[in-house]
């Protein structure tokens, strides 16, 4: 049964109300909500039920594509859609999403979120969640990878296999099934449209340089530099992951984009401090804690670490380098790790972060605008020391 958009705020009363208390809106006076106040202390509740709103959406919009009157379902195709929803789209930590809605609350400066605001960025937010969707499932199947967000890649769950590939394509039609339902009649409708599409263009060329950099059979690591490594990490992750969900906030405050390529290079700068971490992470984090299993070693990519490497490394170590990167076995991957660990790779990645983190928030800081300020500091205190 469909569940409407009517009937979802409803029934969602007493936690968009937390949501309002967690982005520091005024309270409405009303008896429920000098209750909620009265029966709840800020940390007991305001990421949770921020993130409780934020999943009641999701099953808003699921129910839309699970009832679209665009393809007649059957019982088994809509299990299938369902299951590949749950599995792909809702699992992951949010963050993109639930940036929209910080953003657009920043932008506000203060003013109250009415229901309708609170569910329109929340489905822009989960647009960009299903977008992420879409690139992992293909991503996953490009790099032949094992696990994803601490469970099996949606490729290797038995009976998927090779179906994965269609239902990337199916995640990618459900963002602008979404966008049509929920925002044609809104004076920005062209604008995300386009939004997406030009984001969704970028991180496929991204992709495509990552994964054409050195063929298969021509594994080459003098092609490797740092200047290569950001055209990736730039069309790859940083438009997507940073600049798309404050952009989304930004047409729905009534913004036109072309006057905040300022915001645009600020966000793009994040991002490629975000792959780093990522680069990093992929190398010497746990992998209970990561979520996924790093193959950045065995899959010869171009990452920051092999680069900074290949600066540092002797001629001895060079060789060393050339001779185990991109290989499969866990004994050439240990060597490549050993030799990272002599070049003092974490050092070398802890300077960049501090001077990274002090470059971003000056920049940030000389920006005219106190809700944009607020906007990117709420970006950079979120993956400043990430651990996963």
């Amino acid at each position: 049964m469909s569940v409407s958009w009517s009937s979802c705020c409803r029934n969602l009363g007493k936690t968009i109300k937390a949501l309002h208390l967690h982005l520091h809106l005024r309270p409405r006076g009303s008896s429920l909500y000098r209750r909620h106040i009265q029966s709840s202390s800020p940390s007991s509740y305001s990421m949770a039920d921020l993130k409780s709103t934020f999943l009641n959406v999701y099953s808003v919009l699921k129910s839309d594509l699970l009832n679209d009157p665009a393809f007649e379902f059957t019982d088994e195709s809509r299990l299938w859609v369902e299951r590949m929803l749950d599995y792909n789209v809702r699992g992951g930590k949010l963050n993109r999403g639930l940036s929209v809605v910080d953003s657009f609350k920043l932008l506000k400066e203060g003013k109250d979120l009415t229901e309708q605001e609170v569910f329109l960025s929340s489905a822009l937010g989960w647009c960009i969640e299903w977008l992420q969707a879409y690139f992992l499932v293909l991503d996953d199947i490009m790099d032949n990878s094992v696990t994803r967000r601490g469970q099996p890649c949606w490729f290797r769950v038995p009976q998927v296999g090779m179906v994965a590939i269609n239902d990337g394509i199916l995640l990618r039609n459900h963002i602008h099934r979404i966008l049509k339902k929920h925002f044609r009649d809104k004076p920005y409708y062209v604008d995300l449209v386009d939004l997406f599409n030009e984001v969704e263009l970028q991180t496929a060329c991204g992709q495509m340089i990552d994964l054409i950099t050195t063929f298969e059979g021509e594994k080459d690591l003098s092609k490797y530099s740092l200047s290569i490594h950001r055209r990736i990490v730039q069309y790859k992750t940083a438009y997507y992951s940073f600049y798309l969900p404050v952009a989304c906030a930004l047409l729905m405050a009534g913004e036109n984009l072309e006057k905040h390529v300022d915001v645009k290079n600020v966000l793009v700068d994040m991002g490629i401090y975000f792959q780093v971490q990522d680069d990093y992470l992929d190398c010497f984090a746990d992998p209970e804690t990561l979520g996924k299993i790093g193959t950045d070693i065995e899959d010869f990519k171009c990452s920051w670490l092999v680069v900074k490497a290949l600066e540092r490394c002797s001629e001895e170590q060079t060789k060393t380098l050339y001779e185990n990167y991109g290989k499969p076995d866990p004994s050439n991957v240990a060597k490549v790790k050993d030799l990272y660990k002599e070049l003092d790779l974490e050092g070398v990645f802890m300077e960049y972060e501090s001077k990274s983190y002090e470059k971003l928030t000056g920049v940030i800081e000389a920006h005219e605008s106190k809700a944009i300020q607020a906007v990117l500091k709420s970006f950079l205190a979120k993956i400043y020391k990430r651990q996963k």
